[in-house]
């Protein structure tokens, strides 16, 4: 399948997009890790566009740079700064641009590490959300100063299916915080949960600098086709499959 990529602004929004050529009824929002849409995310992108699936990434950090050009200091600086309340308007007008105007009728969401959380969030809050990728969440014991929105309460209303992937070596969330959000995951009615465990593999396992460790390689390369997998059969109209736009 062929594919096409961009950048482009949204009411001011930096986003990214990538879908299959001519566009599709199948949409998915992206919501990076720390290092913002650089060279992986739009990897991800395009991975996901190949199955037929339209792709947009949010930029947490409004142009100013991605891991590519921006030391990580900085961005740890950027992070802690980030207002959840205005990162969910920014996700939701995302969602709404995917929605109604590149075509798809039916949109999921996917994060990695900070956008892991983010995506238990919108996903808790927007009974559009189609389906959630939750990737090595961060969701610290101690919720960090500017995480003011409950990610536990939030995940426990999300209507549509989910799929959360937990590292068992974890230096950035404890096993009591995966509990609580499995927890609330088991506590809801509607929607199924799929809940990966990684024994021995790292927070951030996903990103490609981590694949040094065999552990984080294997975590990934046995989690991603199944999370495109989801991401195809959570987007794709029931009893359907997705088209051009």
């Amino acid at each position: 399948m062929t594919i096409e990529t961009r950048s482009l602004t949204v009411d001011g929004l930096n986003a990214y997009l990538a879908r299959p050529t001519g566009g599709s009824s199948a949409g998915m929002l992206l919501i990076p890790m720390i290092t913002g849409i650089g060279e992986q995310v739009r990897e991800f992108a395009a991975a996901i566009a190949e199955t037929g699936v339209t792709t947009l990434s949010w930029d947490p950090w409004r142009g100013r740079g991605t891991s590519e050009d921006t030391p990580m200091e900085t961005l740890f600086t950027w992070m802690g700064e980030l207002d959840d309340d205005a990162c969910l308007a920014e996700q939701k007008r995302l969602l709404d641009y995917l929605l109604d105007d590149l075509g798809c009728t039916r949109a999921g969401v996917i994060g990695w590490c900070l956008g892991g959380r983010f995506a238990l969030i919108l996903g808790g809050q927007d009974s559009r959300v189609a389906g959630v990728v939750a990737y090595h969440p961060t969701v610290p014991g101690t919720p960090a100063p500017n995480h003011t929105v409950d990610v536990v309460d939030h995940t426990a209303r999300i209507q549509a299916p989910v799929m959360m992937l937990y590292p068992g070596a974890d230096d950035l969330v404890p096993v009591e915080s995966f509990h609580r959000l499995q927890t609330a995951l088991n506590s809801r009615n509607s929607g199924p949960s799929i809940v990966h465990v990684y024994p021995g593999a790292e927070h951030g396992f996903s990103a490609r600098h981590r694949h040094g460790n065999p552990v984080n390689a294997e975590a990934f390369a046995i989690s991603w086709p199944q999370v495109l997998e989801f991401v195809k059969v959570t987007t794709h109209a029931p009893g359907g499959r997705s088209g051009q736009a």
